[in-house]
């Protein structure tokens, strides 16, 4: 497990793809446990160690999680979260390149929730949500690209669903319009930075997540 970042109220950790970030149906233990053991194993701590979800991660997605040690910081965090103080910045590589280099994509999405789905309209239907995402390519390789993604709402599968919607679908990313997996089953997204204030220090935070180990994005980025 890769520790980015801890002190006594806030944890965060580099998600590897393929993890869940909290207990499913499928049963698999969740990184939130993982951490759990971390954290009771480092601090000799007895009993049960507190942990609080902040967010989440899709499985096939990798990067930054945000946990929370203390109930006052994950009160405070989910409160950050609910206000857009919490701001993370996505990469994900595509196979198509967008006809702008930069912009701003607004969506109406839908949840399938049988399908674990979601459908992007160009208009509001019914019970979709507003998702609105903003893009730039970040580097160009020979075959794929680099985008960044700023989220400014925070939908189910939202980059996901949107850049499928624009005709970028990530790399891997079978369920939304991918032409083959990623051999490890991962998808090419990566939860790269986030910035916030802290919830109890107030001081400035600001991390970044490692590369995922797929060599393409390092030669993508030197190509760019």
């Amino acid at each position: 497990m890769n520790v980015i970042y801890e002190d006594n109220h806030i944890i965060v950790v580099n998600k590897e793809s393929g993890e869940i970030v909290q207990g499913d149906k499928t049963g698999d233990a969740p990184l939130s446990d993982c951490v759990k053991d971390y954290i009771k194993q480092k601090y000799q701590k007895p009993g049960n160690v507190f942990l609080g979800v902040t967010h989440r991660l899709d499985r096939p997605v990798s990067g930054l999680v945000i946990f929370a040690r203390t109930s006052k910081a994950l009160s405070r965090l989910n409160e950050m979260f609910r206000k857009g103080d919490v701001h993370k910045t996505y990469w994900a590589i595509v196979k198509n390149v967008p006809k702008e280099p930069e912009g701003r994509l607004t969506h109406w999405i839908v949840r399938n929730e049988k399908q674990n789905k979601s459908y992007a309209y160009n208009r509001e239907v019914r019970d979709s949500k507003k998702a609105i995402l903003d893009y730039r390519v970040l580097a160009s390789g020979d075959n794929y690209h680099i985008l960044e993604i700023h989220l400014l709402t925070g939908r189910h599968h939202q980059i996901r669903c949107q850049l499928a919607a624009m005709g970028c679908p990530i790399k891997g990313d079978l369920k939304y319009g991918a032409q083959r997996s990623n051999p490890d089953g991962s998808i090419s997204l990566l939860s790269r930075h986030v910035e916030f204030v802290h919830p109890v220090s107030k001081e400035s935070i600001s991390l970044d997540a490692p590369l995922p180990k797929d060599i393409l994005w390092q030669k993508i980025l030197n190509n760019g």
